[in-house]
């Protein structure tokens, strides 16, 4: 189990699934001699033969005795287009539980991004119905990414998502639409960084003089701190996700503020420092 404290905050990785991917499966730029041209990823973020090492985790954030979970990952039962995604029945739930987190226990849900590896266990299939996993939590979802999305609900890839992981929320009345720069409290909060999606949040913590930042999918991996100009092939806007990407990592950069990336695989969080032109990631 992975954990990091943030002065008087503490965060917990469970992970549902950590493999490498071919680059162009997530980012088309990312081919095998193009990462060999940033030689600081390997071994942690890149295998020998060029692919992604990549993530799909939620991230439990503990502060002024809230549990707050963070993205949902890809869930169980649920028909996807991606083959590897679809009708899982893999352990996320036993894993939070053993972590010390029982699905009951958590007081919010913050979806970063309504995209299917983002929701998944918003809910859980019983007796043939979609029903909220987390029954006393409020579910927060950035209003500008609710109303894109379900603006076409009909959508052949985003439709079954919606309907299966985001409207038995609503219609269960436990979904908070919430602005972009929402405050969960003192501790937490949302960050605007849209382009991957419309409505896209990253969110901030900061506690006794520490912060933190979870990504969301603003950097898919870490070899954009490198090269922000990788777009992903999933981007709504890929000019406003370039831009950013560039402006989050000048923001960020030298201040120790620790990034934690939403599909970075181990050791999963660092320190943008400057890099030449460009940043990396100090682990």
């Amino acid at each position: 189990m992975t954990q990091w404290q943030i002065g008087g905050v503490t965060v917990t990785k469970i992970v549902e699934e950590d493999a490498p991917v071919p680059g162009p499966f997530v980012l088309p730029d990312a081919q095998p001699a193009a990462l060999a041209a940033i030689p600081w990823l390997v071994p942690n973020f890149v295998t020998e033969k060029g692919w992604l090492k990549m993530s799909i985790h939620a991230l439990v954030i503990e502060s002024q005795g809230l549990r707050i979970l963070v993205d949902t990952c890809v869930g169980n039962d649920k028909e996807r287009t991606t083959k590897a995604w679809s009708m899982r029945s893999g352990p996320f739930l036993r894993d939070l539980a053993a972590a010390g987190f029982p699905r009951e226990s958590i007081d919010y849900v913050i979806c970063t991004h309504l995209h299917v590896d983002h929701v998944g266990w918003n809910t859980m299939l019983v007796d043939g119905r979609w029903v909220p996993t987390f029954p006393n939590a409020r579910y927060l979802f950035g209003r500008t990414e609710w109303e894109a999305w379900n603006a076409d609900p009909q959508d052949e890839h985003f439709g079954p998502v919606m309907q299966d992981s985001v409207t038995p929320i609503l219609d269960a009345g436990l979904a908070d639409l919430v602005a972009s720069d929402h405050r969960v409290n003192d501790e937490v909060w949302f960050e605007p960084t849209h382009g991957h999606t419309k409505g896209h949040i990253s969110v901030r913590i900061a506690s006794r003089g520490a912060e933190a930042v979870i990504t969301g999918d603003m950097t898919h991996h870490p070899c954009q701190f490198a090269r922000p100009e990788w777009r992903c092939y999933a981007d709504y806007d890929a000019a406003a996700a370039i831009q950013t990407r560039r402006d989050f990592y000048a923001r960020y950069a030298g201040t120790g503020v620790l990034v934690i990336g939403t599909h970075f695989s181990p050791p999963t969080a660092g320190h943008i420092v400057r890099d030449g032109d460009n940043y990396r990631l100090d682990c």
